[in-house]
């Protein structure tokens, strides 16, 4: 043994263990590949136990989460062009919103599937990026909520206003409603992104901050793809958004020294 080196109790075999590095934790226990897998069939398990109980607590009170989604539709009427069309729907929302409810546990089990096998440093940093993750997520749906769907629900009355009356299906609304809710959820992600390639050393600040020209045209490209109006309004606002969570995480990967 080296001189001046610390030891840990001995084991069962009377050998003394050397201390564990400042980047080792001492209750890290080696596990084979079957108990990883066994692991991650529970952890999923309990994920979709938890979704369940997430999709029939919604489903139960869904016709209350359905007038919240149709609040911003401004007072249009809304049809049933097929039977059974809202029995459909309210499974769709249950589903989405059952979903949303059991995110919590979900990020849990992730977490306790991937923490043993990272160091003191990197579980230091596990905290605020799941923390800061699932803030900017809730942002990113209370903006779409707030301002896309108003913005472009308002520009579709106005344009035929005066023409047409606003009768719409209630289906194609809530696919309109629920994929700008959550694509603009996950559109909130990019510092999270960010800060992880950070991190990891894959791309540093100044690389983030000198390719901004090509962030704005693809945020410019996904304003179009991710939102299901074809409004420059709605388009322009989550384009925006995106640049400006961008240059937030580049200046939060500079301000890390990365």
């Amino acid at each position: 043994m080296l001189e001046g080196q610390e030891t840990l109790p001995s084991n069962e075999t009377g050998i003394p263990q050397p201390n564990p590095g400042p980047d080792e934790l001492p209750d890290d226990i080696e596990m084979s590949l079957f108990d990883h897998l066994e692991e991650l069939r529970q952890r999923i398990f309990f994920a979709l136990i938890a979704v369940l109980g997430g999709v029939i607590l919604c489903f139960w009170k869904v016709n209350l989460i359905v007038k919240l989604l149709e609040e911003p539709a401004q007072g249009a009427q809304f049809l049933q062009l097929a039977p059974g069309e809202y029995f459909f729907v309210s499974i769709k929302v249950a589903g989405y919103s059952g979903l949303l409810v059991a995110s919590p546990f979900i990020l849990y089990q992730i977490i306790q599937f991937v923490l043993p096998g990272l160091t003191r440093k990197e579980r230091g940093f596990l905290g605020p990026i799941v923390l800061g993750s699932s803030f900017l997520f809730v942002a990113g749906i209370a903006f779409a909520y707030i301002a896309l769907i108003p913005a472009a629900l308002n520009f579709f009355i106005n344009y035929g206003a005066d023409v047409v009356e606003q009768l719409w299906s209630i289906d194609r609304y809530f696919e309109f409603v629920l994929l700008l809710l959550f694509s603009t959820g996950l559109a909130f992600q990019i510092p999270v992104i960010q800060l992880l390639l950070g991190l990891v050393g894959i791309v540093s600040g100044r690389q983030m901050l000198a390719g901004w020209r090509v962030v704005v045209l693809g945020a410019a490209i996904l304003g179009a793809v991710l939102t299901p109006s074809t409004d420059p309004l709605t388009q322009s606002l989550l384009g925006g958004a995106v640049v400006g969570l961008y240059f937030g995480g580049t200046g939060l990967v500079l301000l890390l020294g990365r």
